[in-house]
């Protein structure tokens, strides 16, 4: 069998895409992506997502996502940006989506070449004398650390993601280092990649909170780097938590192609 995929990328985090509306694919071949998403025996990438029929009369479309280890995954924020660029490609959209994740519910606006995504709010974040702990539609540890450029993200990472609390379950681990002002710059470690990736938008929506609950900026609009490209979080800060949460950035159609299996 033949079918069309599509390589989508935002600021360097990398998806194949498969247009599913027609269930043409199994939720259930986590083989099949695990080969698809590997860089030297497949196309390449760090996750598979699938667009699907809406669930029901307020979407637009489902999204379903996979890590490159082929398991469905939580949230993948550059992934949501990505696969509503696809939507508006294949005209499911015009500028404006909305459609439904794993976590729930998101909105989203493409705008001056960019695309809004509007997150989960976020109600707790858990501090500790080293790091943070939040939830962003995906785990996430969140760490400052000096000299980010030249840090042993891999393995520091891996001993974060599967040691104590997080064990088997994991969690995503970022290495933050402040730029001035609202402007921070973050390495990730990915679980289910299971390595760096250049980008990371649910652990961009971490770091951004997360250096607001520590007052290490008053600004609810902050800017982070990542190694793939500068992303923009805006938010607002009300009595429970943080609202009105948007991930902002470009996603950016690499290639089309074809593979039989």
């Amino acid at each position: 069998m033949t079918l069309t995929f599509y390589k989508y990328q935002g600021t360097g985090n990398d998806f194949v895409i498969i247009d599913n509306r027609e269930s043409i694919l199994s939720k259930n071949n986590t083989k099949l992506f695990a080969r698809l998403c590997d860089r030297k025996f497949g196309i390449g990438a760090d996750g598979l997502m699938l667009l699907e029929l809406p669930q029901n009369n307020e979407d637009d479309f489902t999204m379903v996502y996979f890590n490159a280890d082929g398991n469905e995954s939580s949230m993948c924020g550059n992934g949501g940006r990505c696969l509503v660029a696809f939507a508006a490609f294949l005209g499911v959209i015009r500028d404006r989506a909305t459609f439904t994740a794993i976590d729930g519910k998101h909105h989203a606006e493409i705008k001056n070449g960019l695309v809004y995504l509007q997150m989960q709010d976020v109600l707790e974040i858990e501090k500790y004398d080293d790091h943070l702990f939040l939830d962003t539609g995906s785990p996430h540890h969140v760490t400052m650390v000096d000299g980010l450029s030249e840090y042993d993200v891999e393995n520091v990472g891996r001993r974060i993601r599967n040691g104590a609390p997080y064990f088997e379950a994991g969690s995503n681990v970022n290495f933050v280092e402040k730029r001035n002002g609202s402007s921070f710059a973050v390495r990730t470690y990915e679980r289910g990649v299971e390595d760096e990736t250049l980008s990371c938008g649910t652990g961009v929506t971490a770091v951004a909170l997360s250096m607001h609950a520590t007052k290490l900026t008053d600004k609810e609009a902050v800017s982070v780097q990542t190694q793939g490209g500068e992303l923009k979080v805006t938010f607002k800060k009300t009595e429970n938590g943080y609202e009105d949460i948007f991930l902002i950035g470009p996603a950016e159609q690499v290639f089309k192609g074809e593979f039989s299996w």
